[in-house]
């Protein structure tokens, strides 16, 4: 725990010193939000109802960004060999990568999702549901990205297969979270959708990391 807990300070430290992967982030989060109404038109009506998707969309492809650099950083440096060296097991490797990911990019982008939600039009009453639904997609992206991100470590032009990779597998956290904001706003209950994101946040949390350190392996 204390090899795990050290090489999560770090991974937090490096994302502290260089903010840029995440400020591109957030930044493209709102970007998206901000531009969106330029293509569907201000109408506030239409604008709400789309909401929820766009909310989600923009905000999982931004989480997308930095995941390339994931492995990529530590592997060219030599780091991630010493990494692979010091008894720390694969899987809590890749565990320790996912959780930074998401303190270092889900967060911030939960931070910004007020803003990108105003710039929407999305009702205020929808606003609690959607940082939770984003809360547990992000996770879930975060643990799914690992994955990809072992996996394309060292391909050509991985930084086009990573999203290719991901993005099909995280369709099924867009129809729920938007389903969550959609009934929220609504004046429904979002619980049934944000406990198929969380369930599917719980599948993930043992499997990915295993997947993730598997490819390692074979790198």
């Amino acid at each position: 725990m204390t090899a795990f807990l050290a090489l999560l300070g770090r991974e937090i430290r490096l994302a502290l010193r260089h903010p840029a992967d995440t400020l591109a982030a957030v930044l493209f989060f709102v970007l998206v939000a901000a531009l969106f109404p330029f293509g569907v038109g201000p109408a506030p009506e239409t604008l709400a109802r789309l909401a929820p998707g766009a909310l989600f969309a923009a905000a999982l492809l931004a989480a997308l960004l930095p995941l390339d650099r994931l492995f990529g950083a530590d592997a060219e440096d030599g780091t991630l060999d010493q990494l692979l060296l010091s008894g720390l097991s694969r899987s809590a490797i890749a565990t320790a990568k996912a959780l930074s990911h998401w303190i270092t990019t889900g967060l911030p982008l939960l931070a910004a999702t007020p803003v990108a939600a105003a710039l929407l039009n999305l009702p205020v009453e929808a606003w609690g549901a959607a940082l939770a639904a984003l809360a547990l997609a992000t996770a879930l992206l975060s643990l799914l990205g690992t994955v990809g991100a072992a996996l394309t470590l060292g391909a050509r032009r991985g930084s086009v297969l990573l999203p290719l990779l991901v993005l099909p597998l995280a369709i099924p956290a867009v129809i729920f979270g938007a389903a969550a904001i959609e009934a929220a706003a609504a004046g429904l209950s979002p619980s049934p959708f944000l406990m198929l994101l969380a369930a599917g946040v719980s599948l993930a949390l043992p499997l990915a990391p295993i997947a993730a350190g598997a490819a390692l392996t074979a790198e």
